[in-house]
């Protein structure tokens, strides 16, 4: 499987553009957030348990809602993600809010020579792993960073959901990762009629490379659930049959759309 040498530059362009919108959009809905609304879902915060007083490594952040939600329950926060931008408008919105996180710019393989510090919790949520080649240089920076008694805790979205095409019509990918997707999208997630078009490359993982990766670097996973829904309409086509829970309207239940897992050492 070929990868491009430039990956990282592509989508770090990608994303310091999809952050403009995503700031603006109602899918991040940042006047909530601002006024006090955690970005946390249920899925992830069942596993986070109380993180009162704990260390967090937040990988791949965005611009960090989801990191500044941790510090707001009490946790001291770090996050990390490739986008200049993005950490940008993090270390602008932790000031504002008068929260304590600190930010970090660079790829993640490249994490570890950015931070020393070992965490009690390395957390990494929703549309992270398929910006990476290699799953077992993920885990290791993961082992890497965590304490001999911290915790991973990860969310993310099914690769069965990355198989279909965008309109869910038919399977467009291999569910097994043997093959780098380049592609060129319109708009983006938040905002469907972004005025933007933007190259990306991705790689699809499947459960077991996921699994395999986590278990050789030393992880135990001690928990590990599949979920009907999207707690985010980032998808074509969906519906929201509860409050909070999208599924894909031609589907139903009956694909797995997320998974979580829990990992110690």
């Amino acid at each position: 499987m070929e990868i491009p040498e430039n990956y990282h530059e592509i989508n770090r362009d990608t994303w310091n553009r999809k952050t403009e919108f995503h700031l603006a959009s109602d899918f991040y809905n940042m006047q909530a957030f601002l006024d006090g609304e955690s970005s946390l879902n249920d899925i992830e915060l069942e596993l986070l348990g109380d993180v009162r007083g704990k260390s967090i490594l937040h990988l791949q952040c965005h611009f960090g809602q989801d990191s500044l939600s941790l510090a707001r329950m009490g946790a001291q926060v770090t996050g990390a993600d490739l986008s200049d931008r993005a950490i940008e408008e993090a270390r602008s919105l932790n000031e504002k809010l008068g929260l304590d996180a600190r930010f970090v710019c660079c790829d993640l393989y490249d994490l570890p020579q950015h931070l020393d510090q070992k965490f009690d919790i390395v957390f990494s949520s929703y549309g992270t792993i398929g910006w990476l080649p290699d799953m077992q240089r993920w885990a290791s920076v993961i082992r890497h960073f965590l304490k001999d008694d911290g915790r991973f805790v990860f969310a993310e979205f099914h690769p069965v959901v990355w198989m279909f095409n965008d309109d869910f019509t038919h399977v467009g990918y291999d569910y097994f990762n043997i093959e780098t997707i380049v592609e060129t999208e319109n708009g983006t997630y938040a905002d469907r009629e972004a005025d933007m078009v933007s190259s990306s490359v991705s790689w699809n993982h499947n459960l077991a490379e996921v699994f395999s990766a986590l278990i050789g670097n030393g992880l135990y996973i001690r928990r590990f659930n599949e979920y009907d829904y999207s707690p985010y309409p980032c998808f074509r086509h969906v519906y929201e049959p509860e409050p909070g829970r999208f599924r894909i309207r031609s589907f139903s239940r009956r694909i797995p759309m997320v998974y979580a897992l829990e990992c110690s050492l």
